[in-house]
């Protein structure tokens, strides 16, 4: 027991030490992703096919990193802070390929921004009373810069039938699912064919 805990520790410190290494090559507008210990996590993982089931769009600013995410309610996290969060301190940050100037990162940002204290979307709903984390990111490069990261989906096209996904739409819509509920899932953008991986601990 002693062990695992040490192992366990030892894996999270070296998660730290790679993001204080690889922090001054982040930039502003590069987007982070890991493996989310929340309770709807292992929901998302079985719908979406994918480990990955929280991101965020990272922000240099006032000479520290940030990660700029949609959790209850929309806020800034500390890099440190965020990676630390993640399932054994693991994470991958992508970046578009086409390169972005100071103007277009200040505008990404600017757009972002307008959502910063919004609640967390358990609903998944497109509309911006409530968001969520990959619909943050999404929205802020499509109307900052015109730049769909990838294509919309509909709540339909994800694997439904799982136990743990069953269980938690009945939680969330009881017995009316928004079946074409328009919809961006992590994986969706993680997968995106514009971006390219730039760091992975």
């Amino acid at each position: 027991m002693k062990m695992s805990k040490i192992l366990i520790l030892t894996v999270i410190l070296s998660g730290l030490s790679s993001a204080l290494y690889a922090q001054s090559t982040f930039q502003t507008g590069d987007i982070i992703f890991h493996i989310s210990k929340s309770q709807q996590s292992l929901s998302i993982q079985k719908a979406t096919h994918s480990p990955y089931s929280h991101m965020g769009m990272i922000v240099n600013k006032n000479n520290q990193t940030w990660v700029l995410e949609a959790i209850q309610p929309v806020q800034y996290t500390a890099l440190n802070q965020w990676i630390a969060r993640g399932e054994n301190a693991h994470y991958v940050v992508k970046r578009l390929k086409q390169p972005l100037n100071v103007t277009q990162k200040t505008k990404l940002v600017q757009n972002a921004e307008k959502y910063l204290g919004k609640p967390y979307d358990i609903y998944f709903e497109w509309d911006d009373r409530a968001i969520y984390c990959s619909e943050i990111v999404w929205k802020a490069y499509q109307h900052a810069l015109g730049i769909e990261l990838s294509p919309l989906q509909q709540l339909k096209q994800f694997d439904l039938k799982q136990n743990e996904v069953q269980r938690l739409m009945r939680q969330r819509y009881g017995q009316k699912i928004p079946l074409d509920e328009q919809v961006i899932a992590p994986k969706a953008i993680y997968d995106s064919k514009l971006l390219k991986e730039i760091f992975r601990n």
